[in-house]
């Protein structure tokens, strides 16, 4: 049986090292390529479509952790889900939250014998060997445990959404807003009726909002749970929402379907 793997290392050395190994413990994996950022690796993953994938956790432009989010998101297609196996740097941190969550992962400088482990479970799953869920929900189970989901505390909720809108600055009710998009550097405000943009990181927003109220459903947008009528799949088999008086339908990432499991 012919293996495929991708390694995602922004560390030439490293990667070329990780490859050397790999090659001496599984002599019949075939290495298809390297990428230097997780962009990269998300586009090289699409097209390759490799059966294993090594993730550098940090890496310039996407870490590790954001590009498995959008490949479970903008995996389509008949091939199997890759199994990924994340790279990270010695760190008693990190490695807790990796154990935490049951995540496979390695750590550097590369251990033979840490490797060696990692490649025989892989063996084992690929193989058939070994009993375990598809990739994808193996690795959507992974990524839940691992993505932050720290809230503000209650007094330091965002109440209004402050946003110029020419030469007037609008106070927009947070309970007002139907969901928020990334748009490149700015985030849009979708309320009933308006649009507007504001200049705030996705990431520093949504620690500020009620998480009994809003929810990310995918890596760039959060929705208010409020303005939800219902979650169905499309004709490809994708959950996405129906919102009150708003006529886009979001697409949930797999990360973020559970949330709509009992709707």
């Amino acid at each position: 049986m012919n293996i495929r793997a991708l390694i995602a290392e922004d560390e030439p050395i490293l990667a070329a090292t990780l490859a050397r190994i790999l090659g001496r413990l599984w002599p019949g994996l075939e290495i298809v390529g390297t990428a230097v950022n997780g962009v990269a690796a998300v586009e090289q993953a699409l097209s390759l479509r490799p059966d294993v994938l090594f993730l550098d956790i940090r890496m310039p432009g996407q870490t590790g952790i954001e590009a498995a989010e959008e490949l479970a998101e903008r995996w389509e297609g008949p091939s199997p889900f890759p199994h990924v196996v994340f790279v990270t740097a010695y760190d008693d941190y990190a490695v807790q939250a990796f154990e935490r969550a049951a995540a496979d992962y390695v750590l550097k400088p590369v251990n033979e014998t840490r490797l060696a482990r990692t490649v025989e479970r892989l063996q084992g799953l690929l193989g058939g060997r070994q009993q375990d869920a598809d990739p994808l929900a193996r690795l959507v189970d992974r990524l839940q445990a691992l993505l932050p989901g720290d809230a503000a505390p209650a007094g330091q909720r965002l109440d209004f959404v402050r946003a110029a809108v020419g030469n007037v600055v609008r106070m927009i009710p947070v309970q007002d807003v139907v969901y928020f998009q990334a748009a490149d550097k700015y985030v849009s405000v979708a309320t009933a009726d308006s649009e507007v943009l504001i200049r705030v990181p996705l990431r520093e927003l949504l620690p500020q909002l009620d998480p009994a109220r809003f929810r990310q459903i995918n890596r760039s947008t959060v929705v208010n749970l409020a303005c939800v009528g219902s979650a169905a799949r499309d004709h490809l088999g994708k959950l996405q929402l129906n919102l009150r008086n708003r006529p886009e339908k979001p697409r949930v990432s797999p990360v973020y379907a559970h949330l709509f499991r009992q709707m």
